[in-house]
């Protein structure tokens, strides 16, 4: 796994860096919520997260057409209007004072 990791890398240093690139944003994300969910102490998913989920999924896709896989970039394709969907709503939501928080009922 790492020689063809290493014979990849010298093959195509570009390509690689954009694919791992991709891949540090995408899986970022995780630690980011993580991180401030700990914080908050609750689960809790910041916008960044969304930010780093497009980013990486871009970035991702554009190393999977360079790669042709048809796998993923239909994945990352279908993730991509995922997350510009969600920022959306959540724009939506902040000009209209919405939280999007489930607020508990009183009996």
């Amino acid at each position: 796994m790492f020689e063809s990791f290493i014979s990849e890398l010298s093959a195509e240093p570009l390509w690689t860096s954009v694919g791992l690139a991709g891949q540090f944003a995408f899986g970022g994300r995780f630690i980011i919520q993580w991180l401030v969910s700990e914080y908050k102490k609750k689960s809790h998913v910041p916008v960044v997260f969304w930010y780093l989920s497009l980013v990486g999924s871009v970035i991702l896709l554009a190393y999977s057409i360079h790669r042709n896989e048809p796998i993923f970039i239909l994945g990352f394709s279908l993730n991509i209007v995922i997350y510009i969907r969600n920022l959306h709503l959540l724009k939506k939501h902040k000009r209209t004072g919405e939280t999007g928080v489930l607020e508990k009922d009183e009996d």
